[in-house]
């Protein structure tokens, strides 16, 4: 048992993955009044290079999943070799869906650890909306009209889909609603352009993926830094400048 059942249990489910078996509890609980235990509110900026970057400066990084996931590619161009019906197909599905369980459950496993530990020490959140969908739309194009970079955007594609932004962030929101604190979304465009100090928007302030340097005050801080300052300020105030 992976926890205490608190409330009144209204149904449960039970499922299987591989071997092993699991059951799912739905109770229901007196909602919650007691205000949010900080005021603290906190910008966060998402990215490739660090999942996720604070408007404390602080980054937060996903566990190394390389070894998990060439494991799991691995074991897929070993089923595909497989005979179909045969007993080592059967024994090479069952080993590709325990590798891929782990990787789930390690991913799954930092993105519930991370996104308690930001609901509980912060009432306000405010992160970009961010319309994953559309960032990850392929680049191939048609045959009259071939995409560009197709290769770059492919490997972008990949790395948006690793971090997974809409997991940690559905997680957050229910996370904060039952702490009775508030998530916040605001339009990305220009946070990482945009100077957190004296406001100026222009795109030679971001020198490269990490340095942000102000062309107007020349303040320097880590790019996400300044976005994720820029997000918070958009929060609360409706508009980066």
């Amino acid at each position: 048992k992976s926890r205490e059942i608190l409330g009144t249990i209204r149904s449960a489910t039970v499922s299987k993955e591989g071997q092993h078996w699991f059951i799912s509890i739905l109770a229901e609980q007196s909602e919650n009044l007691d205000p949010h235990p900080s005021q603290i509110p906190i910008g966060i900026d998402v990215g490739i290079t660090h999942f996720l970057t604070l408007s404390t400066g602080e980054h937060i990084d996903l566990p190394n999943l390389d070894r998990l996931i060439h494991r799991v590619t691995s074991l897929q161009q070993r089923l595909s070799h497989k005979k179909k019906g045969s007993n080592n197909r059967k024994k090479a599905q069952q080993r590709l869906s325990t590798a891929h369980r782990k990787l789930r459950h390690v991913r799954q496993d930092f993105l519930h650890k991370t996104s308690t530990r930001l609901a509980k020490n912060h009432s306000y959140i405010v992160m970009e909306d961010l319309k994953v969908v559309n960032m990850m739309r392929s680049a191939k194009g048609t045959v009259n009209k071939p995409g560009r970079n197709v290769k770059a955007k492919s490997g972008l594609n990949r790395s948006i889909a690793k971090q997974a932004w809409r997991t940690f962030r559905n997680s957050l929101t229910y996370k904060l609603n039952k702490l009775n604190g508030e998530l916040r979304l605001v339009d990305p465009r220009h946070t990482s352009q945009t100077c957190s100090q004296c406001l100026t928007t222009d795109k030679r302030n971001r020198k490269s993926q990490s340095k942000f340097e102000c062309i107007s005050c020349g303040h320097t801080v880590n790019a996400d830094h300044n976005a994720a300052t820029n997000i918070l300020r958009l929060g609360f105030l409706g508009s980066v400048a």
